[in-house]
């Protein structure tokens, strides 16, 4: 095929959710509802990190940039699908819909690595205690933010620019509430070997590799505790590691559910993506906060001081 025929679709048309024409008052109320907690419940929580010194630690150092990834995973997608319910228009033009897409992999990406990095730090906390200012220091903190960022980036870069290459020439329907990759690549007429061998590099190196790093802290900080049983020790890792653990399995759950277990993309592929970069983002301030001593205290001390100037 020519290149000037590289891309000859001026937009594409968003089928969204599977759901009934009577149905779509009350899907915009509830994801509208759900985005409007997303933000400011992880607004709150960077907001309260960032005034609160108590929370001036690695751990809630690295909770305040998966918020805003939180919120940034969600806003790439979110508004775009409810302003397209309200007007009945499905349209997204091919700039936007690339646009869509590149972000959406940097925030999912960087959500799948800070979660890792997250993780490590729970194994440090636990399995080396004594060690732990000293390894956590804040230097590598932000060497693991920052390289997070550039891989998510670059992986973000990569798919972008193959896809652009693509030519799309006749079907320009993605079954989908937002330009997710995979879709997008189900509707060109080129030659896509190179697109989905990239596919299957990144997500071996990107995404299995953090799962890994999550796994393996995890079997490691049980062999600790299980080694020297204790009602106290058990509980301390719990309240230590249990809201991480249960973002984890959220996240990775849905993520597996569409691009493991899934051959095409139906509605139970829409509900496990939804999963992943909706309610997961919605649900963290929640788990984080409810269990979370320094967080409450925090926004009790918070709380007192607007009082203050009442």
């Amino acid at each position: 095929m020519g290149p000037e025929n590289q891309s000859s679709v001026s937009e594409f048309l968003l089928l969204g959710l599977p759901m009934r024409p009577g149905q779509q008052r009350g899907f915009f109320t509830l994801f509208l509802g759900m985005y409007l907690t997303t933000v400011l419940g992880n607004l709150l929580i960077i907001l309260l990190i960032r005034l609160d010194s108590r929370l001036h630690t690695p751990m809630y150092f690295f909770l305040s940039h998966l918020a805003f990834s939180d919120i940034s995973l969600s806003s790439v997608t979110v508004p775009k699908m409810l302003t397209n319910m309200q007007t009945q228009q499905q349209s997204i033009s091919y700039v936007g819909c690339i646009a869509q897409m590149y972000f959406f992999i940097i925030f999912a990406g960087l959500d799948n690595f800070l979660l890792a990095v997250m993780a490590y730090d729970r194994y440090v906390a636990i399995c080396h205690p004594l060690h732990y200012t000293s390894i956590m220091r804040e230097g590598l903190c932000v060497l693991l933010v920052a390289s997070s960022w550039i891989l998510s980036c670059g992986s973000a870069l990569s798919h972008t620019l193959l896809l652009v290459q693509l030519s799309f020439c006749a079907d320009n329907t993605i079954s989908h509430f937002f330009c997710e990759l995979t879709a997008l690549l189900k509707l060109s007429c080129s030659d896509i070997s190179l697109n989905d061998l990239v596919i299957f590099s990144e997500g071996v190196m990107l995404l299995f590799l953090p799962m890994c790093i999550v796994l393996g802290s995890y079997v490691r900080i049980g062999t600790i505790i299980l080694r020297v049983p204790s009602t106290k020790r058990l509980f301390k890792a719990f309240s230590t590691c249990g809201s991480h653990l249960l973002v984890v399995t959220l996240y990775y759950g849905a993520l597996t559910s569409v691009y493991l277990l899934s051959s095409s993309w139906d509605s139970k592929d829409i509900i496990a993506s939804v999963m992943y970069s909706i309610v997961t983002p919605m649900l963290n301030p929640f788990i984080y906060s409810l269990k979370n001593r320094d967080i409450k205290q925090a926004l009790e001390t918070c709380v007192s001081r607007v009082n203050c100037f009442e």
